[in-house]
């Protein structure tokens, strides 16, 4: 059963999630590769009292020739490392790392994430994607991404493998008995022993087994192999949906998915996108997305359009004010984002040319642009209304989009009884309610089983 008081996340992205952000005259133009820059943000999410940190990542330039001039993405830190750095600038704030089971190999991921959560003293989660871009397959030896369905067929025994090797020691078997010299108990030694489909790998980690037993698990997929994936792993699924009605949707899919594979509610936290935009008055807030607007050139809404449906249109080539299709090809690359941005111009009837404002704004997440009462209405009306547990908070801009939810958005969700005011457990696990997991050796152990 969940509480009153809704999760939030924070997305961290340099500049901020709008793609004109980079220009705004506030913004640090190097942030992206700034530590202080990044500590100062992480210092004002956890003095709100934020549930964690959350970083977005591509092994890969995704943006093809004509647009990366113009764009900011390219100039920042790998996940784990910058989380790695924050954790001594931190106490209590989670640090979500996104890393790929596409292009990474499971004993690398177990032995970072259990590095990292350690670092943090139990802070740490891993955000579980799958290659998406076109543009990450080259890196790594290979002309085009494997299919959509083996993405995922891979990706769910990379979870297992990397659980399993999180495993392989029991939670105390590290004596460290100076006075015997006995420095682990190997009676509390498992190897895995691995051999599947995808991938072979015998263990054991050569890393005392997680302050969380786990790191947390964060899932974001959204096509329908991808709602069945994060039905049976993610503990916080981070969903993106343009409307109320598409987050209810989302929501009593994917609990319901979850039920049926024996998961309480409470341990499958469904957290929407949500990019805030706050005035003191809806006409401020109005002014400061026009703002941002004009400072993204022509260039970048085509080739966002062109990446977020999947690289299956050619928008440049297009009459920006005809009507977007009901169809388009299916696309190898992000399914379930395609989906969503094409469902809904369909229903309002969207021209090219609004699309592609739609998706540079957006992305496809919840927006409001509005005063504070406004986007704290949205927030508790989706909370109240089974359509998310919290939300994961994407400002369109950094610092002052952040200091503008902090100042004027938490304290109305606080007044609310919606958020609370400090910190309540000391790892992630703990602030989100989360069960920390049996190790499976010692489970085994304990039941007979073999």
């Amino acid at each position: 059963m969940r509480n009153d008081e809704m999760k939030l996340g924070l997305f961290l992205l340099q500049a901020g999630y709008n793609e004109g952000a980079w220009r705004d005259p506030s913004v640090p133009a190097n942030g992206g590769v700034d530590i202080d820059y990044y500590a100062h943000l992480a210092a004002l999410a956890e003095g709100a009292s934020f549930h964690f940190l959350f970083l977005a990542d591509s092994p890969s330039v995704v943006e093809r020739d004509h647009a990366i001039a113009r764009t900011s993405r390219n100039d920042g830190f790998e996940p784990i490392t910058l989380l790695s750095a924050l954790s001594s600038k931190t106490q209590d704030i989670g640090l979500v790392a996104t890393a790929t089971t596409t292009y990474c190999q499971p004993y690398h991921l177990a032995r970072m994430f259990a590095s990292l959560d350690y670092l943090s003293r139990g802070r740490a989660a891993w955000n579980i994607v799958t290659s998406a871009s076109k543009f990450e397959a080259a890196n790594f030896g290979e002309e085009e991404l494997p299919d959509h369905g083996a993405r995922y067929a891979r990706a769910r025994e990379f979870v297992e493998v990397v659980k399993g090797l999180w495993d392989t020691w029991e939670d105390d078997a590290f004596i460290r008995d100076k006075k015997s010299g006995i420095f682990a108990d190997t009676t509390k030694l498992h190897l895995l022993n691995h051999r599947g489909h995808y991938l072979s790998v015998r263990g054991p980690l050569n890393i005392a087994r997680p302050p969380q037993g786990y790191p947390v698990l964060v899932q974001a997929g959204a096509s329908d192999v991808g709602i069945e994936f994060s039905a049976e792993v993610g503990e916080v699924v981070f969903t993106a949906a343009p409307t109320l009605e598409d987050s209810k949707r989302h929501y009593a899919t994917l609990k319901e998915k979850a039920r049926v594979l024996g998961r309480e509610d409470d341990q499958v936290l469904v957290m929407p996108g949500i990019v805030p935009i706050v005035g003191r008055t809806k006409q401020e807030a109005g002014e400061k997305l026009q703002k941002l607007q004009s400072y993204i050139h022509v260039d970048l809404l085509t080739e966002l359009g062109d990446r977020l449906l999947g690289f299956v249109t050619d928008v440049r080539s297009m009459n920006l004010d005809s009507l977007v299709p009901e169809s388009l090809p299916q696309t190898n690359y992000m399914q379930s984002r395609q989906k969503v941005l094409l469902e809904l111009a369909v229903r309002q009837k969207f021209t090219w040319r609004q699309l592609i404002r739609f998706i540079s704004d957006s992305k496809g997440h919840l927006m409001v642009v509005g005063t504070p009462d406004e986007v704290a209405d949205l927030m508790v009306d989706a909370f109240d209304q089974y359509a998310a547990d919290g939300f994961n908070v994407l400002p369109a801009v950094f610092p002052s989009g952040l200091e503008d939810f902090v100042e004027l958005v938490i304290p109305e969700l606080r007044r609310r009884g919606k958020f609370r005011s400090r910190y309540s457990g000391k790892t992630l696990r703990e602030n989100l309610g989360l069960k920390r997991p049996l190790n499976r050796f010692t489970y085994a152990q304990a039941s007979g089983r073999p």
